[in-house]
């Protein structure tokens, strides 16, 4: 897209002005922006996720967080105030050692530290009785090996009463 004041640079300043609750979309090039006022400080700095991330992460005291950015993965070696400048970790064990720093971080950022993912709405009913089956079974699979059988043929019971119910019969039979 041509600028649409001189015609001859590429547009890389696109705004919308609404004025008397009339739309206007202007599409100009680097130069004509700068001469007309409309070029602003924000496009000339550089700005990274790593950045938002340390905005995020640097709510912590000070001495707090020479002592996190001390904490080092055993596996890759990375020291987490790297983790803090990049926003990327080194290895999948990161996960792990910078677990107590990421909990409230992916919190802020994706209000919750479960991915539960997307469901397609035309079934929502079935994934979701599916997904209580899944809990169930591993909720017997732990009272099973913490010998609390009667939690564990509660549970057996609970999975079976809801597999012969009208809507999980066609789940229980494809498993």
């Amino acid at each position: 897209m041509q600028c649409q004041f001189c015609g001859k640079r590429p547009a890389v300043v696109h705004f919308t002005q609404i004025e008397n609750q009339k739309k206007s979309e202007y599409h100009v090039c680097e130069k004509c922006a700068e001469e007309r006022g409309f070029h602003t400080s924000l496009n000339k700095s550089k700005f990274s996720v790593g950045d938002l991330l340390a905005g995020m992460v640097d709510q912590t005291g000070g001495s707090e967080e020479s002592k996190l950015g001390r904490v080092r993965c055993p596996r890759c070696h990375m020291v987490y105030s790297t983790f803090k400048e990049s926003g990327r970790l080194g290895c999948s064990e990161c996960y792990e050692t910078f677990r107590a720093q990421l909990k409230p971080l992916l919190r802020r950022i994706h209000g919750s530290t479960r991915h539960s993912g997307k469901s397609p709405v035309k079934d929502s009913a079935r994934v979701a009785l599916r997904r209580e089956i899944q809990r169930l079974h591993e909720d017997m699979q732990k009272a099973i090996e913490h010998e609390e059988f009667e939690t564990a043929a509660r549970l057996r019971d609970q999975i079976r009463s809801i597999e012969t119910s009208g809507g999980a019969k066609g789940e229980a039979e494809r498993r």
